[in-house]
């Protein structure tokens, strides 16, 4: 995807394809100047508001058509109105085909989320399973093992490595780990870290339940424990017939040199491979990767399941659920009209909704989702998929990538278990959402609150956290559309009070947070906040009366409402469920009572502010006590050569008591990082 071009949109010169209107004459004259000479070639179309926020990202195999169909139509009314009035800005680049616009498409909203695309977040990376990868040419003589000959398996998260091997992605960690302690079971693979490894001066318990072969004093050379290595990671690849033909060669070759015991641990091996396999129900000579993708639209949320079949194991299913999912479908049917030339005046096809809706999800999935990671041979999917993105997907791959709708036999069991846990992930969401949505409208009407949206109310609370004084951190979390919101959470490190004092550092933390806000506000004249530091619709102290009257001072101070603040009061015993309400502008305390939905979402919320905050603080208090951070504070010096130094003199005291030439002994350590590390130290 190369040599992209972006349109220079200035000149005017094509002829004007905006026809008068009402939707016209709403926008900047240079935009629909902008519009009218766009070419007519594929490519990818930005919308931008007044305030330089992306609103869509779209894709076109005639930019110009596309476009125009916009600002052409009545959208007065509709989501697509909405959207189409707050349009100032546009930007556009050319690119040589469809495959091309439709990857670049989908790169941009997954790295600038805008306003009403299908969205699919999703912050964790997969998990691997890792066999490290070992010298070529192993000594048919050693004194001791050594445990660079040894393979190890392990769970894997991050960058990969070109010398180790890599398996998955897996769905989830628990499918790594079965999948590791499965490798114990038949291959007898180790999983302990090296330095345990070089220590070892007899076998450990994991020999002795038959879960590894010894290698670490030596019960098995290195040319077996390779060909062990190797039987495991093409039963990972699904090559399960040729490990097995192979395992039974080794056991005729050992009975034929009456070598019987040797047989007969081979002969386990192949019994416990069968029995995985009967277990797993896979067709092993079909079967390789496999993901099964299953779209479900409900109540107006959206759930794409995606099932993990690797090496013909069945590994397991993960849900995600996308966002802005209805403003998008309907952009999409807007489009999809204006490919088919339907008449101006004419209202989206009722198919679409019904059939491609589905389809536009599962789409916008598979081209964010296989961004970066790799892709299987086949997919399996519940509804139609354009041609043309499989098609892009397989030349960005380059891996040749099979589409199936109507799958048979073992795969259509696949896709039935994919779509029935989809119909259970939605359901529980929608459960779940509804209860989140039940549980702020009481806390609202509880306290007699009127927020403009509801979906929109904001509330941030507030918890200090400290050890006898020590390492003082304070937390603020977000609850908004009726959920934490994790991407706004901060942590403040509390300086400059006496140790131990939780008013102090109320106030200190409260001033931080609010007083640029406050600052705004009489800036803007008492309007509202901008959308990057909105005003929250309620703040949530975790105490009584004493850090309620310091939030009373610092918002008085910051000329802030006092309506805002509230205080989470412990009650008569601490027992949770008798909690008080205690509120800043003379209101009397407020017992909501021990089943109040109103109560369990403010303990929620609480509850999650005092997690924050300790683990913060344990962090930070870690931290100090051990000097970590003097050695990261040192240039040159990374995770990895800290770890070595570490360990290598026990502590940050050992490593300043070192000399220069001790120092310079530790892997990755230079005489002249050692003196530097040595001036930092003293």
């Amino acid at each position: 995807m190369s040599n992209f071009g972006t349109t220079a949109l200035t000149d005017g010169s094509f002829p004007a394809a905006i026809a008068p209107g009402a939707v016209s004459s709403i926008h900047p004259p240079q935009l629909l100047s902008d519009v009218a000479a766009l070419p007519s070639l594929p490519g990818v179309y930005r919308y931008f508001d007044a305030d330089g926020q992306l609103l869509y990202v779209g894709k076109a195999i005639n930019l110009k058509r596309r476009v125009a169909s916009y600002f052409q139509r009545n959208h007065d009314g509709t989501r697509i109105g909405h959207m189409v009035s707050k349009i100032v800005r546009m930007e556009t680049t050319v690119v040589r085909s469809e495959a091309e616009a439709l990857l670049l498409e989908n790169n941009l909203i997954k790295t600038l989320n805008p306003r009403f695309n299908i969205l699919f977040r999703d912050d964790k990376s997969y998990p691997y399973l890792k066999i490290t990868g070992t010298p070529s040419q192993p000594p048919r003589v050693q004194a001791t093992p050594d445990a660079a000959y040894f393979a190890r398996v392990l769970y894997y998260r991050g960058a990969v490595e070109k010398k180790h091997h890599y398996f998955g992605p897996y769905p989830n960690a628990w499918a790594v780990k079965e999948s590791v302690q499965l490798l114990q079971k038949v291959f007898r693979l180790r999983t302990c870290e090296d330095t345990v490894f070089a220590n070892r001066s007899r076998p450990c318990l994991l020999f002795q339940i038959k879960r590894c072969s010894g290698p670490c004093v030596g019960f098995i050379s290195a040319e077996a424990y390779a060909r062990d290595v190797g039987s495991a990671a093409a039963f990972l690849r699904g090559e399960t017939t040729q490990v097995l033909s192979a395992l039974e060669a080794r056991m005729l070759a050992h009975a034929e040199k009456l070598e019987f015991e040797q047989a007969a641990e081979v002969r386990n091996q192949m019994s416990a491979l069968s029995k995985l396999l009967q277990q797993q129900a896979v067709d092993t000579t079909l079967d390789k990767d496999v993901d099964i993708l299953v779209a479900k639209l409900h109540g107006g949320r959206a759930c794409v399941n995606l099932a993990m079949v690797r090496g013909g194991r069945h590994l397991g299913d993960r849900p995600y659920f996308p966002s802005h999912v209805e403003d998008a479908l309907a952009l999409r049917a807007v489009e999809a009209d204006a490919a088919a030339d339907t008449p101006p005046d004419a209202s989206p096809q009722p198919g679409f909704a019904a059939g491609a809706a589905e389809g536009q999800l599962l789409e916008a999935f598979i081209a964010q989702h296989y961004i970066g990671i790799p892709v299987p041979s086949e997919l399996i999917v519940s509804h139609p998929v354009a041609p043309a993105l499989i098609a892009a997907l397989t030349e960005q791959s380059g891996v040749k990538i099979r589409l199936t709708l109507h799958p048979r036999e073992q795969r259509r069991a696949w896709l039935e278990m994919a779509q029935h846990n989809a119909d259970l992930q939605l359901a529980r969401l929608l459960a779940e959402e509804g209860s989140q949505q039940a549980r702020t409208r009481a806390l609202v009407e509880a306290l007699d609150l009127a927020p403009d949206q509801l979906d929109q109310f904001r509330i941030e609370c507030f918890d200090i956290s400290h050890t006898a004084g020590e390492a003082t951190q304070a937390s603020c979390v977000v609850f908004q559309q009726h959920k934490m919101q994790s991407r706004d959470y901060r942590r403040y490190n509390i300086e400059g009070i006496t140790p131990g004092d939780d008013y102090a550092a109320m106030r200190q933390v409260l001033m931080r947070r609010y007083s640029k806000l406050a600052e705004a506000l009489r800036e803007a004249g008492g309007a509202a906040a901008s959308s990057k530091l909105p005003l929250p619709d309620l703040v949530l102290v975790d105490g009584g009366v004493g850090q309620v009257g310091v939030a009373r001072e610092v918002f008085t101070a910051l000329g802030l409402s006092l309506s805002l603040i509230v205080g989470v009061e412990k009650g008569e015993g601490r027992k949770v469920g008798l909690e008080e309400l205690v509120f800043a502008d003379g209101r009397d305390k407020v017992a909501l009572g021990r089943d109040s939905a109103a109560l369990m979402l403010v303990a929620q919320i609480r509850d999650e502010a005092h997690r924050f905050a300790i683990t913060g603080m344990r962090a930070q208090r870690a931290k100090v006590r051990t000097g970590g951070g003097q050695l990261e504070d040192i240039a040159g010096i990374g995770p990895k050569k800290r770890a070595n130094l570490l360990r290598r003199f026990g502590g940050v005291r050992g490593v300043a008591e070192a000399s220069v030439d001790e120092l310079a002994t530790v892997e990755g350590i230079s005489h002249e990082l050692a003196e530097a590390i040595h001036r930092a130290l003293h």
